[in-house]
């Protein structure tokens, strides 16, 4: 590989080379608070790396790797460097407030961020990837460290989330390799882009869905594949348990960076790869259904939990419904003058569904810390002990209800926007009435902070990382709701990059 090839790959090295830096200094340095400091401080490297990317496609416009083993299978544009900047964000988030909760590992501290930083790297590489063959290796990167990062408390919980993410993550990897198996034989090929041109030329005849039984079989393999990824429904199945006995800070960084490398390559995929419009408008209506189905099973089924987690589990799958509407609205083709409504709202909405998670898990954390429960109930008279941990859940929570002026209420405007230039009113009504039903269990949690009895009176205070995560993301929660033209800006950037692909 050239000089070049290599610097447009070079923040996933650098991440990469992070984890590999922090194995070896824990052969050598006792200190672990030491190691922590510096994972958070090298994320600058990838960052920084990204930053010059992303000025330098200002004068150069989308790049591919050319040459090395790499060559045609990776592209570097703004609408991978916007995923980039995302799951370096949420790794910078998680570091933060694991401070506390990582000394709980004792000996494996340093294993636990090593693993983070390489499944980033693989969600980095999945934005940027353009070819089949380079999507599953990627995704597997990123999906082999969680499941071992789901396990790391060894308690019984933890053990039955990292096995059942691991056979589970295998069962929908394997569905997803099959479909794309399907897609290159009748195709020819597994670049993203051959794919479109050969689909583009062939006439489809005799009103067989997609134009063939084979290429509907793969592309239903795919969207099963791709729906474990993101826990929409029917493929959400593991979501509940994963969360509920996983490590807080890996159930965070599974619900905001794994869902968000989901949507880069489903985007990537369905927008480069099956662009004609005869299979549009079929997979249009596919998208459509799985966000009817997400948002309403995550929502009534979160009405009914009793531990935060596992309420926060079934949000996210409400949350990939809201997304699947931006999905639905990518496909449906919105008419002349829209602009990218559809993935900029997709692009959007992740960026701002980020920063509210973030700011519940960071919540959530510091209180889990002192009381050893994960229980609604153990929230009781927290803004009275904690008032600021409590101000900052319940804002979050109200963020996500979609309730102004949050980043959540100008993300679902958005979107739902974006549903009803693309001539699925009908699916932003869904979307506005499934809002509606959330807010019973949002504001269950914000009643029983502020309105039932305090369990103890001694007062709670999170660790000055941790504190730092909590006010920086509740923070950006109010501003990108207040002033979103900045974080809207940047994914209408990223999102007219698709074309280019």
């Amino acid at each position: 590989m050239t000089l070049g090839d290599l610097y447009l790959i070079s923040p996933e090295l650098s991440l990469a080379s992070l984890a590999l830096l922090l194995l070896l200094l824990d052969l050598v340095v006792s200190r672990k608070g030491f190691l922590a400091a510096l994972a958070v401080v090298g994320l600058v490297v990838p960052l920084v790396l990204s930053v010059a990317l992303w000025l330098g496609l200002d004068s150069t416009g989308p790049e591919p790797v050319n040459t090395g083993v790499l060559a045609n299978t990776l592209l570097v544009d703004k609408f991978s460097l916007f995923f980039k900047f995302l799951v370096i964000g949420t790794v910078a988030v998680i570091f933060l407030m694991s401070g506390e909760y990582a000394r709980k590992f004792q000996r494996f501290q340093t294993e636990y961020y090593a693993l983070v930083l390489l499944s980033a790297t693989g969600m980095m590489l999945l934005a940027s990837t353009i070819e089949m063959i380079s999507i599953y290796i990627s995704l597997e990167l990123s999906a082999l460290p969680l499941a071992a990062l789901a396990a790391f408390r060894r308690d019984s919980r933890s053990s039955e989330s990292g096995m059942k993410l691991l056979v589970l993550s295998g069962v929908s990897s394997a569905l997803l390799l099959y479909g794309m198996v399907l897609v290159y034989g009748f195709t020819g090929s597994t670049m993203l882009s051959d794919v479109a041109v050969k689909l583009d030329g062939v006439v489809f005849s005799g009103g067989q869905p997609f134009g063939s039984y084979a290429l509907l079989l793969g592309i239903v393999l795919m969207v099963a594949g791709f729906g474990f990824k993101i826990t929409a429904a029917p493929f959400q199945m593991w979501a509940p348990d994963v969360y509920e006995g996983a490590p807080t800070p890996v159930t965070a960084f599974l619900s905001v960076a794994s869902k968000a490398a989901g949507f880069a390559v489903v985007l990537r995929v369905f927008y480069v790869a099956f662009p004609a419009e005869a299979l549009s408008l079929q997979w249009a209506t596919v998208f459509a259904a799985l966000a009817v189905l997400s948002m309403t099973v995550g929502n009534l089924v979160a009405i009914v939990q009793t531990n935060i987690k596992r309420m926060l589990a079934y949000s996210t799958i409400a949350h990939a419904g809201y997304l699947l509407i931006g999905v639905a609205a990518v496909a449906a083709r919105a008419p002349a003058g829209s602009g990218d409504a559809g993935p900029s709202g997709v692009l959007f909405y992740l960026g701002g569904f980020a920063v509210m998670n973030l700011a519940a898990f960071s919540a959530v954390i510091a209180i889990s810390n002192r009381t050893g429960s994960d229980l609604i109930e153990s929230l009781a008279g927290m803004g009275r002990r904690a008032p600021v941990l409590a101000g900052v859940l319940a804002f979050a929570l109200v963020s996500l209800t979609g309730v102004p002026p949050t980043v959540g209420f100008m993300a679902k405007v958005y979107i739902f926007g974006a549903a009803v230039n693309a001539g699925l009113a009908w699916l932003a009504i869904v979307g506005v009435v499934n809002s509606v039903v959330s807010a019973y269990y949002y504001l269950r949690v914000v009643k029983a902070m502020y309105m039932s009895p305090a369990l103890s009176d001694e007062p709670l205070a999170p660790e000055p990382p941790l504190r730092i995560a909590l006010l920086g993301t509740a923070a950006a929660v109010l501003l990108f709701g207040i002033y979103p033209k900045w974080l809207l800006d940047l994914a209408l950037t990223a999102a007219q990059a698709l074309h280019l692909s």
